[in-house]
């Protein structure tokens, strides 16, 4: 048996494999490499979500319906015929618009974050038009007797007066009084940062005791965003943090099918909404048992809502609920210090463990070199000093292999189609001569998820984001406009190929050819970041194997001169 062929095809394989299981994710389905088994019904300790009655249950009812339970979150139907005001503000790194119709942050411009392919126009990442509905609300229900507290569609004034942000913050402030229940909104804004501060003072205006629960939502259709490529998967959903569950994630099709799993209740975590590059999250007060839900509102709007029990106001008390809402970039450092976990929505799935020191020595070197791609680089030729031995390893055997090649043809011209005298012969000269026909796989089958690793390190970050490299590489996020990385990486695959010993196989000859071609066009379409990581990995390559061939060359010819 031919174990090179068998190498071959297995590799050939398992990308076929890796191609059809991004394809199956692009669409929506699950991962053919497992994951936990959805189950919208229970918890995380198979309760279910009906049994804590810590805050009021919140089924969802259409905003016009009149009859809606009193303890109920209002759902997003028909707006309601309420005149609303639109109040914007502005710091140095947020636009933000907010309706006065349930002081709700219906848009968020990124100012320092150009939108891909119009660099004088700012990301809008929340927005409410015909291209995106994406929201973030919040609100109290439990109100008793058909009475209604002040939800995401009652109508607020705005107290605040200022709209600029001239010193380290900024603050906004409405408030609204409904069902005996004045509740005051105060968003701050703080220079240079992403993380909104969000206060709700209850207080009881009335002659009764009640006993309200706060809400946290954000709402987003399930569009794809628009800078979406067709040629890498990257997530676009919701996802739940906690304690006990860790970060757990749903895609949009799974939500409509009733198939998200996510833990019910909890005293900690978070919520977001999450997509290439950027997120939004609420992070409730940590310690306080509240509910999760994570449902379909309406055709193709989706919502993520923690819901918190406030507790008994007395008649002419009040409460206080401290939040924060995150509407920005996924920076994972500042993310890591709102909230435990929240820099996770930054998902480097089962690879985390070597793409998280990846990501920390990446950041290093770009303090030092102020360049994201030279930062590519640098690293690239780090990780291939540290592998260099194994590498080493496997250009020797491949070598080796090379060597031989010629006496392997001969076999086979003399066996012909005798395949078991041919393997028999095959090994005996692999014994003679010392290969191991594996060795030129195995040390590179080690190297692999690292450099996987790599490639979602380098995918997944913001930073690359807008940065530009050298001469026509202005955006390492976005494909090289005029290809050259591309056929730069064409070539490299071909010289490597060269390099390397041809199988004595015509059919693996040609697959191997081939296979520049199918990775060199599939390149044209992603990240120049990514691309000018293997156009080093790949040139370190070449150079590495051409050396130590080189090398055993000389010392097998002044072997035969002796």
């Amino acid at each position: 048996m031919d174990i090179r062929r068998t190498v071959l095809w297995m590799i050939f394989s398992f990308s076929l494999l890796l191609l059809w299981n991004n394809w199956q994710i692009h669409n929506g389905k699950p991962s053919l490499f497992g994951g936990p088994t959805p189950t919208a019904s229970a918890n995380a300790n198979g309760t279910p979500a009906a049994a804590n009655n810590a805050t009021p249950s919140v089924p969802t009812a259409p905003a016009a319906s009149a009859a809606a339970a009193p303890s109920t979150v209002p759902g997003a139907a028909t707006p309601a015929p309420t005149r609303s005001e639109e109040v914007v503000v502005t710091t140095d790194v947020l636009r933000l618009t907010f309706d006065t119709l349930g002081a709700q942050l219906v848009r968020a411009e990124l100012l320092k974050y150009p939108a891909t392919g119009q660099p004088d126009k700012p990301t809008v990442l929340l927005d409410r038009s015909a291209g995106l509905n994406y929201v973030a609300q919040t609100g109290v229900v439990g109100a008793a007797n058909g009475q209604n507290f002040p939800t995401h569609l009652t109508p607020f004034r705005v107290v605040s007066t200022e709209r600029q942000m001239t010193g380290d913050s900024l603050v906004v402030t409405f408030e609204a009084e409904s069902g005996g229940v004045k509740v005051t909104k105060t968003f701050t804004l703080h220079r240079g940062r992403y993380d909104i501060d969000v206060r709700h003072d209850l207080a009881n205006v009335g002659s009764a005791p009640v006993t309200p629960a706060l809400y946290l939502q954000l709402e987003r259709d399930g569009n794809d965003p628009a800078d979406t490529s067709s040629f890498y998967h990257t997530f676009t959903g919701i996802a739940v943090y906690s304690e006990q569950d860790k970060f757990q994630k749903m895609t949009f099709a799974d939500i409509e099918k009733k198939k998200a799993n996510y833990i019910k209740q909890a005293d900690n975590g978070w919520i977001a909404v999450v997509q290439h590059y950027f997120a939004t999250a609420w992070v409730p007060p940590q310690g306080k048992p509240r509910n999760n839900e994570v449902l379909e509102v309406q055709k193709n709007l989706y919502a993520a809502r923690t819901i918190e029990a406030v507790g008994e106001i007395a008649p002419g008390a009040a409460a206080r609920v401290d939040s924060h809402l995150w509407v920005g970039p996924q920076d994972q450092k500042a993310m890591a210090a709102l909230a435990p976990g929240l820099e996770l929505v930054v998902d480097y799935g089962w690879l985390t463990i070597i793409a998280k020191p990846l990501f920390k020595l990446m950041t290093w070197l770009h303090s030092i070199l102020g360049n994201w791609g030279w930062t590519i680089v640098a690293l690239t030729v780090l990780i291939k000093a540290l592998f260099y031995p194994l590498a080493a390893a496997s250009y020797r055997s491949m070598a080796r292999m090379k060597q031989v090649a010629p006496r392997l043809q001969a076999l086979k011209e003399k066996y012909g189609d005798d395949k078991q005298k041919l393997n028999a012969a095959m090994m005996e000269m692999y014994r003679t001569e010392k290969i191991n026909p594996l060795g030129g796989c195995l040390p590179m089958v080690v190297q692999i998820p690292v450099f996987i690793s790599l490639y979602w390190v380098l995918l997944a970050s913001v930073e690359m984001r807008g940065a530009p490299w050298i001469l026509w590489v202005h955006d390492l996020s976005i494909r090289d406009p005029y290809f050259i990385l591309p056929a730069i990486m064409m070539a490299t695959m071909f010289l490597q190929i060269k390099l390397n010993p041809t199988p004595p196989d015509p059919v693996q000859a040609k697959v191997m050819m081939i296979m520049p071609l199918v990775f060199g066009g599939m390149m044209f379409f992603f990240p120049a970041g990514l691309v000018l990581y293997w156009c080093v990995n790949n040139t370190l390559s070449i150079a590495q194997q051409w050396s130590i061939t080189r090398a055993m060359q000389r010392k097998t010819e002044a072997a035969a001169n002796r």
